[in-house]
This record gives structure tokens, sequence and C-alpha cells, in this order.
């Protein structure tokens, strides 16, 4: 069960396709429940921009569209988990991607006498994603997302928070967002039924703006904290 909103002591775990808007909406679900949004993809940036020995292995892998192995994963993510300001919850966003991952969550979580609350899936089709992604722009200085068309700074190709130019990724590609969502479909879905199976899984609808997929999200979770 979900805990009621403000409460710490929430785990949830965010899964869906590359693009389907699980960095935006865990950031909000995190805030409804005040609790730290921890998300793999931070992490990896932060590695890469430090180009630490980790970072070059990581950004071999996202630039090309694969997966980052579990072993390249797991630790950091882990580690993450157990600092301070995480005792009180937190939501996972960008990990588990694969069976083994979910499974060393499990074993981790375990360790600590802790266990997830739910995990949210949200749904969108592949086009959709592509184009989605196409439009998407990242801050060259502070990592912060934004959309040309959904959710555009306030001045041209600059970034509210620190005013750092904004750039497309390289595996916001079209035709690397197709590879990772071949890759997504491979390695990642059976998650889908891994968490079903044990009764955690909440399904949402990506679709719409990203203020409409929230209030979806936000009724499926009071959804679960009435259940």
């Amino acid at each position: 069960m979900v805990g009621s909103k403000g409460n710490r002591n929430v785990r949830l775990v965010f899964l869906g396709p590359p693009g389907a808007g699980k960095g935006t909406q865990a950031k909000a679900v995190a805030a409804r429940y005040a609790v730290p949004h921890v998300s793999s993809g931070d992490i990896f940036r932060s590695e890469i921009g430090r180009a630490s020995p980790l970072g070059r292995k990581i950004k071999s892998y996202v630039d090309s569209g694969r997966l980052v192995p579990d072993e390249l994963t797991t630790e950091a993510v882990t580690s993450r988990l157990r600092e301070k300001d995480c005792a009180g919850g937190w939501v996972l966003d960008g990990f588990p991607r694969t069976e083994g991952q979910a499974r060393a969550l499990d074993d981790a979580l375990a360790a600590s006498k802790t266990k997830l609350d739910a995990v949210v899936y949200l749904t969108l089709d592949g086009e959709t994603i592509v184009e989605r992604m196409g439009g998407r722009r990242v801050c060259s200085k502070c990592g912060r997302t934004y959309h040309v068309a959904h959710m555009p700074p306030r001045s041209d190709n600059r970034c509210d928070a620190c005013g750092a130019a904004l750039v497309r990724r390289d595996d916001d590609a079209p035709e690397t967002v197709r590879n990772r969502l071949a890759t997504y479909e491979r390695q990642t879905a059976p998650l889908v039924d891994y968490y079903e199976g044990r009764g955690l899984l909440v399904r949402v609808g990506g679709e719409g703006t990203p203020d409409e997929v929230r209030e979806r999200l936000f009724e499926q979770l009071k959804t679960n904290e009435e259940a």
C-alpha cells in the first residue's frame, strides 16, 4: 500500500520505455511524498561529467543506445539508496532495468529490512516516443530537461535555472531512440510481469501533457492509498 500524501517511508519504482515521462512524473511524486528522487540517469551523468573510469564505460553504452550492464549500475544505485537522505523513503527512476537488477534491488531492500510499496508503469507507443524525444532538450551545465513543445524554457535555448545552452543529447536522435526502444522491449519489459505477479504494478497511460499524465498518476496512487 502506498503511504498517505506527505508521508515519508514510501518506496516507489518507476518503469516504462525511454521517453514515456518517467523522470518528470517521478520528480512530482517524490515532491508529493517528501522523499528524494533518485535517478540512475543522474548518477550516470555525474560519472560521465567527471570523466571517471566508470563514466567513460557508461558513456560508450549510452551514446549507442544500449543498456548499461548490470555490474556497472547496481552498486552505484544501491549505494545511493543507503545514503542518509534516503532513510525515510525514495522514488527510484531508471532502475531496475533488467530482472537481474530487480533481484539485486530486492536483496538490498531485504538486507535493510524494507520493501517496495508500488511500481508505477508508464505506457506509451513507440512512434509517439520517437517524436517526443526528438523535441527534448537538456541543459549542458545542470542537466535540467525541457521540451520544445510541451515544456519549453522561458528564453530560447537557454536553461531557466542557470542560463546555460540547451542541447539535444545524442541518445535522443530518432535512430538511437528506436534502438533504445528495441532494447527496452527485449530486456526491460519483462519486469512488468515480474512486478505484476507480486501485486505491485500501477499502470498509468503516458499520453498527453505532463499535467494530464500527473493527474492520472495521482488518481491511481490515491486509489492505492485507499486500498
